[in-house]
């Protein structure tokens, strides 16, 4: 049987960010250092870590500057700028990748930052142009790409849509996200297929949830349509405030454990996610439930 899948795929490692983002408290700024480091140790070279993010509304996220002091070396070391405000408080650090969101759906993006869609871009793009012009490595983050909590089905020709925007001004990176865990293995690959089309020499990354326990399934539908670049979270973690029922993100250690058996490199040593996990598992507010890690610790 003849399959297009690629040789190798670049896990891009979102826990510390949007896992931690959606605990209940604060957890300890060392014990979310010492986790960062272990993905490090364990072979991640990109990381989402942190959020610049008024601490009123996400107080998880309260350390972020000292995070950004702290990151491992050798590492894209990645941290998320909502607004302007967030973008200039990056720019006082050392810090030299960003993310910038943007929800499909008019709908979820004012739940989430009371914006439409369009007075989002509006705010964005010249943020963009600046932070490029400082030679920023800059993420694209497309929420509700596939299915909004609110709205229901998202038009592929308005996914399409605004990638382009993004890629018009500049990004260096789309990760197109399927917020709410609804997509299926089918729509998954027409809409990957559509964005490699359109966009060949963009970098593209594929963010699932498994909210119904497809994430594995899309995963494999985003490889065949030649989707070298995923989104996870160890341990699972994550979820979303404004997308209800939306579990965590797809977890680490399992997408990592399918590809290395299906022969796709990662370069990601699992039993050191193992150890990552181990030390902010204690501090999370639920246990870690996924496959591969149940299976490490139970033997």
């Amino acid at each position: 049987m003849q399959m297009n899948l690629p040789e190798r795929v670049t896990m891009i490692e979102v826990g510390p960010r949007d896992g931690l983002q959606n605990e209940h408290h604060f957890i300890d700024t060392e014990i979310k250092k010492a986790f960062i480091q272990k993905l490090a140790d364990a072979g991640m070279k990109e990381m989402e870590i942190t959020s610049f993010v008024s601490p009123k509304w996400v107080p998880q996220m309260q350390d972020a500057a000292e995070i950004v002091q702290s990151r491992p070396s050798g590492v894209r070391n990645i941290v998320l700028v909502p607004n302007r405000k967030g973008m200039e408080q990056a720019l006082e650090t050392s810090c030299k990748s960003v993310a910038v969101f943007v929800g499909v759906s008019n709908s979820f993006n004012k739940k989430n930052i009371n914006r439409s869609t369009l007075e989002s871009m509006a705010e964005l793009q010249p943020m963009i142009a600046e932070l490029k012009g400082k030679n920023f490595f800059v993420r694209a983050c497309i929420s509700t790409s596939f299915y909004c909590p609110y709205e229901g089905k998202v038009s592929e020709a308005d996914v399409l849509g605004l990638c382009q925007e993004f890629a018009d001004v500049g990004v260096d990176e789309l990760s197109v996200a399927d917020t709410i865990g609804m997509a299926t293995p089918f729509e998954s690959f027409s809409l990957f297929s559509k964005l490699k089309e359109r966009l060949p020499d963009m970098m593209i990354a594929a963010h699932f949830h498994d909210t119904r326990r497809l994430a594995m399934a899309n995963i494999y539908a985003a490889l065949q349509a030649g989707i070298d670049r995923f989104d996870a979270s160890a341990g699972g973690l994550g979820g979303c405030p404004f997308a209800p029922g939306a579990t965590g993100n797809v977890a680490t250690e399992d997408v990592v454990y399918m590809l290395e058996r299906m022969g796709i490199e990662t370069c990601i040593d699992l039993e050191k996610i193992v150890e990552a996990i181990d030390v902010i598992a204690p501090a999370l507010s639920r246990k870690i439930e996924t496959g591969y890690y149940q299976l490490a610790k139970n033997g």
